[in-house]
């Protein structure tokens, strides 16, 4: 493993996250526990509001697991730290929005961890695939999670040949949200990363924990709890001065200040 596998800079009230392991930019068990430790802090940073990840190179964003450690004993099975796979895939509570800025290959468990974002920006040439199939593993978070979000059919081909598609291909099933030119993918992050910094944090926080924990709830159960505030973030929201700053700017004709509490 690199010294420093994984790069980071502040941007206002952006957070950029790089994974920076040569060749490939796959993860171990260490680098994925210092991601987890990386996305905590974010979550738990009041000053920052969007995170960004991306990786070094033109080639590759991500391959996923790292076999190469596991050979050399890495357990799959090991400890991935508190986030999971990847510092994402089970980081609780992260009711921040992240972008994932794809600049090439992304496969296995890097499409994992792209599909754990809430957005996701490629360049015209990355490519993706889920190969695990080809060596006798499972895609296990991406079998739990892409027959939701794309049409059943297409989810269980991906996961049942493996087959390589590119962007197009991704944006048409809904995988991917833009495609950009690569010269011009991570302008098009921050752009996207600014808008949403400049929105409202609270919002932002109950929408996440809304989608997550109605996901397997009946509608009217979903909605009863969001009436009722039995959502922290929405109860939060309710009783807070960005609920009564966005009543006022609407009618004053005004931009709202949002100050996250």
């Amino acid at each position: 493993m690199t010294s420093n596998p994984i790069k980071t800079l502040r941007y206002g009230r952006v957070l950029e996250v790089t994974l920076d392991r040569p060749n490939a930019n796959a993860i171990d068990l260490a680098t994925s526990r210092i991601m987890g430790d990386i996305f905590a802090d974010f979550r738990d940073d009041p000053e920052l509001r969007v995170a960004i990840i991306t990786a070094a190179g033109e080639k590759f964003f991500c391959p996923g697991w790292d076999l190469k450690a596991a050979a050399n004993g890495d357990a799959v099975d090991g400890d991935y730290g508190i986030g999971g796979f990847g510092g994402l895939q089970e980081l609780p509570d992260l009711n921040k929005p992240v972008i994932a800025a794809v600049n090439g290959i992304c496969c296995g468990g890097g499409l994992e961890l792209a599909l754990s974002t809430d957005i996701i920006l490629a360049a015209d040439h990355a490519t993706f695939a889920l190969p695990e199939i080809r060596s006798g593993t499972v895609a296990d978070a991406a079998s739990v999670k892409l027959p939701k979000r794309i049409p059943y059919h297409i989810a269980m081909e991906l996961l049942l040949t493996g087959r390589w598609f590119d962007a197009e291909e991704a944006a048409r099933w809904g995988i991917v949200n833009h495609i950009h030119p690569a010269a011009d993918l991570m302008t098009e992050a921050h752009k996207m990363a600014e808008l949403l910094a400049a929105g409202p944090p609270l919002v932002y926080a109950a929408i996440k924990e809304i989608v997550r924990e109605a996901e397997d709830m009946k509608f009217q159960n979903a909605m009863t709890q969001i009436t009722k505030s039995q959502f922290s973030t929405v109860r939060a929201l309710y009783q807070s001065e960005d609920q009564l700053e966005g009543a006022k700017a609407f009618a004053e004709k005004r931009d709202p200040v949002w100050n996250g509490r």
